[in-house]
C-alpha cells in the first residue's frame, strides 16, 4: 500500500467528526459473533489469571495456618492472634477471587448462548453490569485485571448499542439491574460456602475468622 494511499485513509479518518471516532472506538466494525467470541476469549483468560491468584492465596492460607497450629501449641496466644489476623485478610481476598471468578463465569457462559441478534440486549445488558461490579471489586488488588474487564466491557457495551439500533430492541435497565444484582449474590454465597469447605477451622480459643463481610465485588 502506497504512502499516498495511506496518507489519504488517514486523512479521511481525520475528518469524520469526533463522536463518530468515539463510536468506532467503543463498537469497533465488523459481526456481531466474531466480537463475542473475542470477548468470552479475553474473559477466559481473566478467569484463568484469577485461578493462578487463587492458587498463590490459597499457598500463602496453608503457610499462615501451619504458623497459628504451631502457636497454639506452644501455647504463644500472643502470636497465634497476629497470624489469625492476617490470615482473616487473606481469606477475605481468597473470597473476593472465588466471587468474581464465578460471577465471570456466569458471564462467560450467557455470552456464549447469545445466537441470535434478539438476545443480544437482553443477555449483554447484565453482562455489563456484573463485569462493572467486579471491575470496581478489583481495582486495589488488580488493576491489570480492572483495565481488562474494562475493555471487554466496552466492546459488550458497544455490541449491545449496535443490536439495538439493528433490530430496535431498548434495553431494560431495572431488569438488567436486577439480572445483574442475582448473578453477584448467587456468586457471592456459593464463595462463601466454598471457602468455609475448602478451608480447616482454627484451634478453640483462636477468634474466629469473619467469612459473612460484604466482598467488594458486591453491590449494596
Amino acid at each position: 500500500m502506497s504512502e499516498k494511499f495511506n496518507k489519504r485513509w488517514e486523512d479521511r479518518r481525520n475528518d469524520q467528526p469526533l463522536t463518530n471516532r468515539i463510536k468506532g472506538a467503543v463498537r469497533p466494525p465488523g459481526p456481531l459473533k466474531p466480537r463475542l467470541n473475542m470477548a468470552v476469549r479475553r474473559l477466559d483468560l481473566q478467569i484463568q489469571k484469577l485461578d493462578q491468584a487463587g492458587e498463590r492465596f490459597s499457598k500463602r492460607d496453608q503457610s499462615i495456618f501451619a504458623r497459628i497450629v504451631d502457636a497454639y501449641t506452644k501455647h504463644d496466644m500472643a502470636r497465634a492472634n497476629v497470624f489469625a489476623s492476617e490470615l482473616a485478610e487473606i481469606r477475605k481476598m481468597e473470597k473476593m477471587i472465588m466471587h468474581a471468578r464465578l460471577a465471570l463465569e456466569q458471564i462467560g457462559l450467557r455470552l456464549r448462548t447469545v445466537s441470535e441478534l434478539g438476545d443480544v440486549v437482553s443477555t449483554l445488558g447484565p453482562a455489563v453490569s456484573v463485569l462493572s461490579a467486579v471491575k470496581t471489586g478489583m481495582a486495589n488488588m488488580f488493576p491489570e485485571a480492572e483495565r481488562e474487564l474494562g475493555q471487554i466491557g466496552d466492546i459488550l457495551s458497544g455490541i449491545i448499542m449496535e443490536a439495538g439500533q439493528n433490530t430496535g430492541f431498548s434495553m431494560n435497565f431495572e431488569t438488567s439491574n436486577e439480572d445483574a444484582q442475582k448473578i453477584l449474590t448467587e456468586a457471592a454465597t456459593v464463595a462463601e460456602q466454598k471457602i468455609k469447605e475448602k478451608f480447616p477451622e482454627l484451634p478453640a480459643g483462636i477468634p474466629s475468622i469473619p467469612l459473612g463481610e460484604k466482598s467488594p465485588t458486591e453491590t449494596s
